[in-house]
């Protein structure tokens, strides 16, 4: 765990403890590390496998044109 010392003003202090408490979180570091991972998944890019970059360039070149007739055979598709 990475400790750090942060100067920040009374409304982000507000703002920490507004989420701090809708959250049911035990303190301020938490309530930054929840913030920090929301802005993560919204803002930051997740890199992909080479794999599936590929996987999605055939698809784009070539069409995808298999006929799914349910949601179980969807499910299989998917998995492989």
């Amino acid at each position: 765990m990475v400790q750090s010392i942060i100067d920040i003003g009374e409304k982000e202090d507000k703002i920490l403890n507004i989420v701090k408490a809708q959250h049911g979180l035990k303190n301020k570091s938490q309530a930054v590390s929840l913030i920090a991972k929301i802005y993560a998944e919204s803002f930051l890019e997740s890199e992909l496998r080479p794999e599936y970059l590929e996987k999605l360039v055939k698809i784009k070149r070539e069409g995808y044109s298999k006929l799914i007739n349910s949601v179980s055979e969807l499910k299989k598709e998917i998995e492989v």
